[in-house]
């Protein structure tokens, strides 16, 4: 038996994942995967006492990386229920070994004192899991969170990603107020490319996502036979990254069920990845598993076409949150939910040149 819901998280694009699914040696894993913004918080509490039960716990409460969009939720849930083991990556526990990327402008404990500033959320979530007497557990590759084993990221690869995380002492905000205008400017000048089954115009070479989003946790669990694949905001390299040690741990195979990473954008997967993780494209009207997206209800161009199509012709058709809750789910009733209905294949897409992520 297991259950995956993607919660319907507002307006923004964010993740709020809950599954249950059955343990080994008998009963239940209750597991969370991020939170989005506050309100959303009180949404998962309200979720897992409706449906899971009311005197059910959290398991296992998983921070895929430190955006707000996945990370304060979490502060609401952990107020409002037990949780037994917090997963999450704090990066001023390498101060000591990132502080030469600092250009002489802290100690480590200036380091460290600046980065918990900078990440309040994060300080809130470990103070409330200690006084709760929650384990909180750095969370790299190779651990075992319930039935899931963390492929990505390793602990090397997160260390030499902070000094450009966005929330990190480098960051230069006048450079990024002139970034922010010229992709708003490149957001208006829209043109559109032309695919079909057979075309895909999705790039082997985009723009590289943000060092935060690569510093996410990739989740592989096995489920009743299933394979389940969940990738917060990852970008291409994390991809790789996981599908490497997948195969070196032999579960590299097409998954059942897949999380469309960063809510469909252009900048987090690519042709190559896609076929290393799902398989090359399939004859037309071919299923091979289940594909879902957390999007805003305000976020109509996303997921990107280009990526929904891609996901689609390697037999993942993408099923949509944007403000509905979905459940997947196998071995239950599933409790009387609707058919979701897949998004079809787009024929116009926008051109990537011309618009951001």
């Amino acid at each position: 038996m297991y259950e995956i819901d993607f919660l319907s998280v507002g307006n923004s694009n964010g993740d709020a994942i809950c599954l249950q699914y059955s343990a080994p040696g008998g009963g239940v894993y209750v597991h969370v995967v991020d939170g989005a913004y506050t309100e959303t918080g009180a949404k998962i509490v309200e979720h897992i006492r409706q449906y899971y039960g009311a005197g059910f716990f959290i398991n296992h409460m998983v921070l895929s990386h430190a955006d707000d969009d996945h990370a304060t939720g979490l502060v609401e849930v952990i107020k409002n229920m037990r949780v037994q083991n917090l997963w999450m990556n704090r990066p001023w526990l390498y101060a000591a070994e990132t502080v030469q990327h600092f250009h002489g402008l802290y100690t480590v404990e200036g380091l460290v004192n600046k980065m918990r500033e900078m990440h309040p959320y994060l300080v809130d979530l470990e103070k409330l899991a200690e006084q709760q007497g929650t384990v909180i557990h750095d969370v790299f590759q190779g651990a075992q969170i319930g039935n899931f084993t963390v492929l990505a990221p390793s602990r090397e690869r997160y260390i030499r990603l902070i000094p450009d995380l966005d929330k990190t002492p480098t960051r230069h905000r006048a450079a990024d107020s002139l970034t922010n205008y010229l992709v708003e400017a490149l957001k208006k000048a829209r043109d559109y490319l032309y695919e079909t089954w057979d075309i895909e115009t999705l790039a082997n070479d985009p723009d590289p996502t943000s060092a935060s989003n690569e510093t996410s946790v990739v989740q592989l669990g096995i489920l009743d036979g299933a394979h389940v694949l969940l990738t917060g905001d990852v970008g291409p390299e994390g991809l790789n990254e996981a599908a490497d040690y997948a195969w070196q741990l032999g579960l590299l195979q097409p998954p059942s069920f897949v999380q469309v990473p960063h809510h469909g954008s252009r900048r987090n997967v690519t042709p190559n990845v896609l076929d290393r993780w799902l398989g090359r494209t399939m004859e037309q009207g071919k299923r091979f598993g289940t594909a879902y997206c957390s999007v805003g209800d305000n976020k109509a161009d996303y997921p990107r076409a280009q990526v929904s199509n891609a996901f689609l012709r390697r037999g993942y058709p993408v099923h949509v949150t944007r403000g509905v809750n979905k459940v997947h789910y196998s071995g239950s009733d599933g409790r009387g939910w609707g058919t979701s209905v897949p998004l079809p294949l787009v024929q116009e897409v926008e051109d990537k040149a011309k618009s951001a992520a």
